[in-house]
């Protein structure tokens, strides 16, 4: 669906008004566009992310209730929380659930499909935080409306034949929590920030 203008059907707010689990599984195999600085549209497809579900859920930065953090948290539906880890990797997420219910889908990898894909070395953007350094997304993004937006977006595309689910990376500190199969991937694809 994704084509040279990158300005095809795009996801509709309605679509993250859902649960976060439910849009992290339904966001892999689809496009994320970037209109970067100099103007060039690149669009490369998503094919791992994982869900952070409200205040109960211990790996999601709303664990703390609302916060200056994790105040874009609480926004409207399909706006970008972008936030930075180690000091130095910016990670995109995308706000999901109604107004004031704090969850999100955070986008971990990404894979060139088209001759308007942005690639790494490697030719994957196999990480959240290598899929913002090469798109160059931070800190100035987050809030942006993904479902209207003109410098980032998503858009629908085919879906893969099948969508793995595994626990979460990197989130042993949250106990239960750390074991929800709330991370989706493609699993043929060779992009992904671990394999499954």
């Amino acid at each position: 669906m994704g084509n040279n203008s990158g300005h095809m059907s795009r996801f509709t707010t309605d679509f993250f008004l859902q649960d976060p689990v439910s849009v992290a599984r339904g966001l892999v195999g689809s496009m994320l566009w970037r209109q970067l600085p100099t103007g060039q549209k690149v669009g490369n497809r998503i094919v791992e992310t994982e869900a952070y579900w409200g205040e109960q859920d211990l790996a999601c930065h709303a664990r703390f209730g609302r916060t200056k953090r994790s105040e874009p948290l609480y926004g409207p539906p399909g706006r970008a929380y972008i936030y930075l880890i180690y000091g130095m990797y910016w990670l995109l997420n995308v706000v999901t659930e109604i107004e004031g219910q704090p969850s999100a889908v955070l986008i971990r990898a990404l894979e060139p499909t088209t001759e308007t894909s942005l690639v790494s070395d490697s030719g994957c953007l196999s990480g959240p935080g290598k899929l913002t350094r090469a798109l160059q997304i931070d800190q100035a993004l987050s809030g942006c409306d993904m479902t209207h937006g003109t410098e980032l977006w998503l858009e629908p595309a085919r879906m893969p034949q099948q969508v793995i689910a595994t626990p979460r990376i990197g989130v042993e500190y949250a106990g239960q929590w750390a074991k929800k199969p709330w991370r989706f991937a493609d699993p043929v694809s060779i992009c992904l920030s671990r394999p499954i």
